[in-house]
């Protein structure tokens, strides 16, 4: 028969708590590098956010700049705002209380106003002017870097 092993005490059990402290303090790295990757996130949400208030900042005063060079009236300006936010005819007439008619006379005259033929037209415009052509300008027409 086998002869039983005796255990020293505290042989088995320092190992145990080794394992279990290599563990405990892995755990606490992993929490605090979470913490820290959470907070840089956060910081970066605030800058977007930041940014994109700036944005819309932007646009606006570029929308009111156009509106009033292109010399619209009130209604024509919330017209051609909401033609902008992508209304068709019967949303904005709903959205003014206007007849459909009413609407298409003021997009006619928003249209001739800013020189343009549609709503896709009036949009360009404004997306125009905010892409900075300047990348396009650098790479030159297409395909003269190609060999």
């Amino acid at each position: 028969m086998r002869k039983k092993e005796q255990m020293v005490p505290g042989e088995g059990t320092d190992s145990h708590l080794i394992v279990e402290g290599i563990a405990a303090m892995a755990l606490l790295i992993s929490v605090v590098l979470g913490a820290d990757q959470i907070r840089h996130l956060i910081a970066a949400s605030r800058a977007d956010e930041a940014a994109v208030a700036v944005a819309r900042g932007a646009l606006d005063e570029l929308v009111q700049l156009r509106f009033a060079q292109w010399q619209l009236t009130p209604a024509e300006a919330d017209v051609a705002l909401f033609a902008l936010k992508g209304c068709d005819v019967a949303e904005i007439a709903a959205l003014r209380g206007a007849a459909a008619g009413t609407v298409r006379a003021q997009l006619a005259r928003i249209y001739a106003k800013a020189g343009v033929t549609s709503h896709t037209a009036l949009l360009a415009l404004f997306v125009d002017e905010l892409i900075d052509t300047s990348l396009l300008q650098a790479a030159g027409p297409e395909g003269e870097n190609e060999a």
